[in-house]
């Protein structure tokens, strides 16, 4: 088996680098991670990665902190999924994708960075991408700033939200 080293995600995975901030998802108020934030709902909110796999990558997130679906409430489910249908209709209409990775990890074993606050993920997709990871063989792929991916974004996601589309 190869493998494919990431050490520049190590900070991320692991919590360190930060201080102790908690949850990143709980903290999302914080200076430097609000910016992140492309549109937030009553139970939920959707956010870009920072450390995205693809650029457009980004993740729908119930604010309460809860570490399953099974553990959340009517209402979270169904924001968490309006706004995952949401994401798909900017990501479609800003990247024009060939398809998007939908996703939920959850627990460690199952690919899960942030193992006690339940997240969905929202990956645009092109032909000849042919998984998660940033890197194929020798090629890095690089994603776009994170400012001008939520200068791309944020206008979308906002006119969407405004909308009840």
């Amino acid at each position: 088996m190869e493998r494919l080293w990431s050490p520049w995600r190590s900070a991320y995975v692991t919590g360190a680098g930060g201080g102790d901030i908690g949850c990143i998802f709980c903290n999302i108020d914080q200076p430097g991670r609000d910016e992140l934030v492309l549109v937030r709902g009553r139970s939920a909110y959707v956010i870009l990665n920072l450390y995205p796999y693809n650029n457009g990558h980004l993740m729908v997130v119930p604010y309460r902190h809860v570490a399953t679906l099974a553990a959340t409430t009517g209402d979270e489910q169904t924001e968490l999924m309006r706004f995952t249908r949401l994401a798909e209709i900017a990501l479609t209409e800003a990247y024009a994708p060939q398809g998007i990775n939908m996703g939920i990890n959850l627990g460690r074993p199952a690919g899960a960075g942030v193992v006690d606050h339940v997240h969905v993920h929202a990956v645009p997709r092109w032909n000849g991408d042919t998984n998660f990871m940033t890197a194929i063989g020798d090629t890095r792929v690089l994603p776009e700033d994170l400012a001008a991916t939520r200068k791309r974004l944020q206008p979308i996601f906002q006119r969407l939200a405004d909308s009840n589309t």
